[in-house]
């Protein structure tokens, strides 16, 4: 019966980011997080959402709703925190919100409180705007993709860090794709409380079926990494693939490069290939990266604990 409800908890939702009035989608959402799926009753998922102002590659002011999808260990706190930064697919509609319910699990299992924004632009509260367009091919404005998306990360830090059971010294950054080009972003402007921070596969302006591996404008994409080192503290786990269709392993190393040489911390790893396109390997290939991710937790801070 749960499941059934969640079903058209989300059928609501997708209807609602097809349809004018914000309402609907929030009504949807509501009933979503009154109605959360059995297989997260353990880790207590909830949803939220919160108004947050950004500009658009033209300059211009927006103000759209993200929204935040909640999990978190039994018991009261204070718990480390960490956001996971979804990436960019062609059809931003979908999913209605971001849940990455395995990866989710595995943070929660290691003690932390969970928060997985969907970003303005994507999900239930429409596409449009659409301030991570960073314009044609041959005239790319990656500068503005990640002003609008730290600033939004840096809002659900904000909400994030007032909550009780939240302890807000202890907080750990991860993102994909063009997430993890913003959770790079993100670690440039030092955040309170950032210990750490996890980035798979970072980066913008790749398309796998028109150019495999070869992002639009590479070198604008140096100048943003070398900009980031300058000014970031914390320290970074940076995991590419050989066989990443987005961005082919020489971009990976050549960021990090330029990241590392303007003052950043960060450890690479180039992966071997994982499946058709290493640039799933977040989604798709968990044993692959978790005994990475958890040897570089320990390293830093966040120790597994006993659940």
């Amino acid at each position: 019966m749960m499941r059934s409800v969640l079903r058209l908890a989300l059928l609501l939702l997708t209807t609602a980011a097809m349809t004018t009035p914000s309402y609907a989608a929030k009504k949807a959402l509501s009933a979503a997080a009154a109605t959360a799926d059995a297989d997260t009753a353990d880790i207590h998922e909830s949803v939220t959402d919160i108004a947050v102002s950004v500009n658009e590659r033209s300059g211009q002011s927006v103000t759209g709703k993200v929204v935040i999808t909640q999990f978190k260990p039994d018991g009261d706190g204070p718990f480390p925190f960490v956001l996971l930064n979804h990436g960019r697919a062609p059809n931003r509609a979908q999913p209605p919100r971001f849940q990455l319910t395995q990866q989710a699990r595995y943070f929660v299992q290691r003690g932390f409180a969970v928060f997985v924004p969907t970003r303005i632009g994507y999900g239930a509260f429409g596409t449009e705007p659409d301030p991570e367009n960073a314009g044609p091919c041959k005239a790319k404005n990656y500068a503005s993709i990640a002003q609008a998306a730290s600033d939004e990360i840096l809002a659900v830090i904000a909400y994030a860090a007032r909550l009780p059971y939240v302890d807000a010294q202890r907080l750990l950054l991860v993102g994909q794709s063009v997430g993890g080009y913003s959770t790079v972003a993100t670690v440039s402007r030092n955040p309170p409380g950032l210990i750490a921070a996890i980035n798979f596969a970072g980066g913008s302006g790749g398309d796998p079926k028109t150019r495999p591996g070869e992002p639009c404008e590479a070198d604008k994409l140096d100048q943003m990494f070398a900009a980031f080192g300058r000014t970031s503290k914390a320290p970074m786990l940076w995991l590419y693939t050989e066989n990443d269709q987005h961005f082919s392993p020489k971009y990976g190393r050549a960021w990090h490069a330029a990241f590392i040489n303007a003052g950043g911390q960060a450890e690479l790893n180039v992966l071997p290939p994982f499946g058709r396109d290493g640039h799933s390997l977040f989604s798709a290939g968990f044993d692959i990266w978790q005994p990475l991710v958890s040897q570089f937790l320990d390293e830093h801070g966040f120790p597994a604990q006993k659940m």
